[in-house]
């Protein structure tokens, strides 16, 4: 009944016409309940009034960095490489490294890497089969190759028969150099087939990715076992990495 009442006091007082709220240095302002009802809505705005201020106007620190010049100095720049096989070269592998056996496989020399096609380099580029890190961060690396098994009409029975068992395995690594004088294994992956002896021909692709954190004139190539098996054509093989952050 109470709160009632007090309800239909407070909604009178704004029906009044006088929007006066009173000094508030008068006892007598104080002392009328309109007043006091005005003065407490009026605090309450004015609270409302400065949060809502204090949470949509940025700090220094955010003016600086939605400024739209200085956003454009400061942003990063795009790093990106995507590098394909190119079937109209001589595919060329090499050792991973001149007198340095501690990488596995023949490293991939023959890619593409101008832009032509599907390839393209931004702020990273490639140098003897190897894509060299210009911009230490954290990379998405990832590489696909292609094999392609095909049987030789005027080989002896029994030399493809050793020729399928000497050629099942194949493995796709990826490797980076560093500071360190050995190369690290980032990652690999294997298909172990065995082709039909009524087949021609076999096919068999391998993809990997990961994200990895790449420093500055670190170096990142692939190498793969079998490598007389690789088709090099751009849909087929290619490697690439670009900058996540």
């Amino acid at each position: 009944m109470m709160q009632d009442k007090y309800s239909r006091s407070g909604v009178a007082c704004f029906l009044k016409e006088d929007d006066s709220f009173g000094d508030p240095d008068d006892e007598d302002s104080m002392d009328n309940p309109c007043w006091q009802i005005k003065w407490q809505l009026r605090q309450l705005v004015r609270k409302m009034v400065m949060r809502i201020y204090e949470e949509t106007t940025p700090t220094g620190q955010e003016k600086q960095q939605d400024s739209p010049y200085l956003g454009r100095e400061r942003s990063l720049p795009r790093v990106a490489a995507h590098i394909t096989g190119n079937s109209r070269r001589t595919s060329t592998f090499l050792p991973p490294s001149s007198g340095n056996e501690k990488a596995l496989g023949q490293k991939i020399k023959t890619w593409e890497s101008s832009r032509k096609g599907h390839s393209f380099l931004n702020n990273l580029h490639l140098r003897n089969g190897e894509l060299v890190i210009h911009q230490t961060g954290f990379y998405y690396i990832y590489s696909q190759t292609y094999f392609r098994f095909q049987e030789k009409e005027t080989v002896p029975t029994v030399s493809l028969e050793e020729n399928r068992k000497k050629n099942k395995q194949m493995v796709q690594y990826i490797y980076k150099y560093t500071s360190y004088p050995d190369p690290i294994l980032l990652m690999k992956s294997a298909r172990n087939s065995c082709w039909s002896k009524d087949s021609e021909y076999g096919l068999y692709s391998i993809y990997q990715g990961g994200i990895f954190e790449l420093k500055e004139n670190d170096r990142i190539f692939v190498s793969v076992t079998n490598e007389q098996l690789i088709d090099m054509d751009q849909e087929a093989s290619f490697f690439g990495a670009f900058l996540i952050g």
